[in-house]
């Protein structure tokens, strides 16, 4: 009966072997060793941002034997934060980790890759970007900057920003220098604002120092990270200008075009987990951070109607005004409204009904 037991476990133990010696390893053995660099668009201290290009670079070790090898680099080691997506179009980095809506200076289409004003939530992006079109539309305008995009993750809905005062009405808007960054600073400046492009890491100091009078980065989690609860008290919600914005792995496309087809199946693989993953993450720790955030003293605000509704209409006339002169725009802007209609008559039936039930009872 040992002998058997011996002769089971010793031939179990072989296949194993076998299979193991052809499944893991089998891209290892049969591709070239590749070696990329990668530069994100974040400092390495907001790990869970940040953290969506370690997730890809990681699974794609694990899956490749180690031969399709990214090198992660935070914001300013080898270009500054907002060029990390000249760097990929130029060569200089094969990869990068960023949001499209910090080019919108290039182009205001920009503005569509991650989030746009009173467009569409997390959920309603994915849908867009994966099943309604939106990646064929966005990879045929990034295609005229030697791009690939996909998705690598997103915060969900953001945070209206920190403030040094309380903005009740329109005119506390009215000469405002704030920090923020895509289509929302246009929108701001149409009300009477002086909108700023400054990179994560420069916010504070330039809020400190009441160089500028108000800003927005992204939600509890990161904001308690940065620290601004300690030179503005005024919290402001939603950021109505970044109800689901998406962060982009932007390829360089001569790069891509080279890889072998099974490290670009793993490429993409490796990204749809870091889109979902960084979503569940900030959902985990923003109810967490914004309780200790109370406890420092913060004080809560939700943006007027006044100021939601005069943003609202500020930022459609600005996209009627730039389908006018842009195609580009126009052609994405079409179809990116059609889809935002579809969802918002479906999540405004069972999910919005079942949302606004559960939260009343807390």
């Amino acid at each position: 009966m040992q002998r058997r037991d011996f002769l089971k476990k010793t031939s179990l133990g072989a296949a194993a072997g076998a299979a193991a010696s052809i499944s893991a390893p089998a891209i290892a053995q049969s591709q070239p060793t590749i070696k990329w660099r990668l530069t994100s668009s974040f400092p390495k201290s907001l790990d869970t941002i940040y953290g969506g290009a370690d997730v890809l670079a990681n699974r794609l070790r694990a899956m490749t034997g180690g031969k399709f090898d990214i090198r992660v680099f935070p914001a300013g080691e080898i270009v500054p934060s907002l060029q990390a997506l000249d760097a990929v179009q130029q060569g200089t980095v094969e990869v990068c980790h960023t949001c499209s809506y910090y080019y919108v200076g290039k182009d205001k289409t920009f503005g569509f890759g991650t989030a746009v004003p009173f467009g569409m939530n997390a959920r309603q992006m994915n849908a867009w970007i994966y099943f309604g079109g939106g990646q064929k539309l966005l990879d045929d305008f990034y295609s005229n900057y030697n791009i690939y995009s996909f998705a690598g993750g997103n915060t969900g809905v953001q945070m209206g920003g920190w403030f040094r005062k309380e903005i009740k009405t329109l005119a506390d808007v009215k000469g405002l220098k704030m920090r923020i960054a895509g289509l929302g600073g246009n929108v701001f400046a149409a009300l009477g604002a002086v909108p700023q492009q400054i990179a994560g890491g420069d916010i504070y100091p330039a809020l400190e120092k009441g160089t500028i009078d108000a800003a927005e980065f992204v939600g509890p989690y990161d904001d308690e990270k940065l620290g601004f609860y300690k030179v503005a008290k005024h919290y402001y919600y939603p950021g109505w200008w970044e109800p689901g914005p998406t962060i982009h792995f932007f390829v360089n496309k001569k790069e891509w075009e080279k890889l072998p087809k099974e490290y670009q199946e793993a490429f993409q693989a490796a990204a749809y987990e870091a889109n979902v993953t960084m979503l569940a993450e900030y959902d985990y720790k923003n109810p967490l951070a914004l309780s200790r955030l109370l406890q420092q003293g913060i004080k809560l605000h939700s943006f007027s109607d006044e100021i939601m509704e005069a943003a609202y209409k500020a930022s459609f006339e600005l996209y009627a005004d730039e389908s006018g002169k842009n195609p580009a725009f126009k052609k994405i802007f079409t179809e990116w409204d059609k889809f935002r209609k579809s969802q918002n008559a479906w999540f405004g039936l069972a999910e919005a009904r079942m949302d606004r039930f559960s939260q009343s009872h807390k």
